[in-house]
């Protein structure tokens, strides 16, 4: 008799965003004279197109493959071609940070490779998340068995806690520029919690996925940019916002060739010899279309372009904070993210599933209930800056007139 794993039954009935597409269809079926107004800043996916040497890059590729003296079959590592391992460590010099290539792994994405990371590791780790959290960091170590624990984010500290050293973990999970609530680690706060790692022979995992949100240079777009974190971290990024890869798939995980792990009688091993093992049984690879168009990314002409749909994005994100600045509603993000976390301006009393369903019924504006990220999110709601100017601004002019 096959059985199944009894860990998914920790997991909640439903993921956050196929509960809000359930009810957003409920609402479209029994209200159709409305449904044109839909206006949906929930989900973090981009509306832009891809940049121009973006495509040209992934036509040529894909007129390679279709050549017998240019076709290509498997890629030999899995680990991402030398041309663009090579193109990532160069973004990171721009930062005066020193990754060797052989250091980064090309992937479909950041989601994929935090909830892959867990592989590698035992089933008896602690893991530390904080509260909010992207689901994804805690679905998947439910999966695997893992208890978890929580650092609570709030208006207090700005939705960017501090470990406490009262709670031990061996797994830590952060994520700056925050998702959902555009929290940023300042490197103070990064040290802490490298500190914290390097105290407790901890592994950080860092999803930098909207570090090309970051517009102020003293807020660090790596942890590696904090002494020590090669001893400590892994980083994982993604195109899908930087280069608006959402539907192309391409990002990469940095493991830096020092960083090792024990087991139970404290030998060590080095993560990179793990996790190459780990791939190299489980994945074939990103396409070479799709890595010749990343490639492009972080060309000249690529980062100038893309850089201009960021702006674009960036606008999107002000359009919201100044009217939320006109309205005193208390928010987080938009600065340098494109997410804005903001409480609920209604009622103290009123939950985040209910101004989602107010919102919905009342303005047609789908956005992101907070307590879908958390406990430490109830009362508070996403939205995103991935729309077109002209209906985030039509968004924002609906929701000062019920303000």
């Amino acid at each position: 008799m096959a059985l199944y794993n009894q860990h998914f039954d920790s997991l909640k009935d439903s993921y956050l965003f196929s509960e809000i597409s359930r009810r957003v269809a409920e609402y479209q079926t029994q209200n159709p004279d409305k449904s044109k107004r839909l206006i949906r800043l929930g989900i973090g996916d981009v509306t832009k197109p891809l940049a121009p040497a973006v495509v040209t890059a992934m036509q040529k590729a894909a007129r390679e493959l279709g050549r017998a003296e240019t076709f290509r079959g498997y890629e030999d590592s899995g680990r991402g071609y030398p041309f663009l391992r090579e193109a990532v460590a160069n973004y990171y010099s721009g930062f005066n940070i020193k990754i060797d290539s052989e250091e980064i792994f090309i992937s479909d994405g950041a989601k994929s490779d935090c909830g892959n990371i867990g592989d590698i590791f035992a089933e008896n780790n602690t893991v530390l998340v904080t509260d909010p959290v992207y689901p994804v960091y805690v679905d998947v170590n439910l999966m695997a068995g893992r208890k978890i624990v929580y650092a609570a984010g709030n208006e207090t500290n700005g939705f960017a806690p501090a470990p406490d050293d009262s709670v031990r973990a061996d797994i830590i999970y952060l994520c700056s520029p925050n998702n959902p609530t555009g929290a940023v680690f300042t490197k103070d706060q990064l040290q802490k919690w490298v500190d914290y790692a390097l105290k407790n022979s901890a592994v950080i995992v860092f999803d930098a996925a909207y570090e090309s949100f970051i517009a102020d240079e003293s807020l660090p777009r790596s942890i590696f940019t904090i002494p020590d974190a090669r001893r400590c971290a892994v980083e994982i990024c993604s195109l899908s916002k930087t280069a608006g890869f959402t539907g192309t798939r391409c990002g990469y995980t940095v493991i830096p060739k020092e960083l090792s792990v024990s087991d139970d009688l404290g030998n060590k091993k080095s993560l990179i010899s793990l996790w190459k093992r780990r791939q190299g049984s489980k994945f074939n690879g990103v396409s070479y279309p799709v890595q010749r168009a990343a490639e492009a990314v972080f060309s000249p002409e690529g980062l100038r372009e893309c850089r201009e749909t960021l702006a674009y994005y960036r606008e999107n994100s002000k359009i919201i904070t100044d009217t939320f600045d006109r309205l005193s509603v208390t928010y987080t993000g938009g600065k340098h993210s494109p997410y804005v976390w903001f409480k609920s301006p209604f009622s103290a009393q009123q939950s985040s599933w209910e101004l989602f369903d107010y919102l919905l019924r009342e303005i047609q504006v789908i956005g992101t209930p907070g307590s879908g990220f958390g406990g430490s999110g109830e009362g508070w709601f996403r939205l995103t800056a991935f729309g077109t100017h002209e209906l985030t601004k039509e968004a924002m002019q609906r929701l000062e007139k019920i303000i």
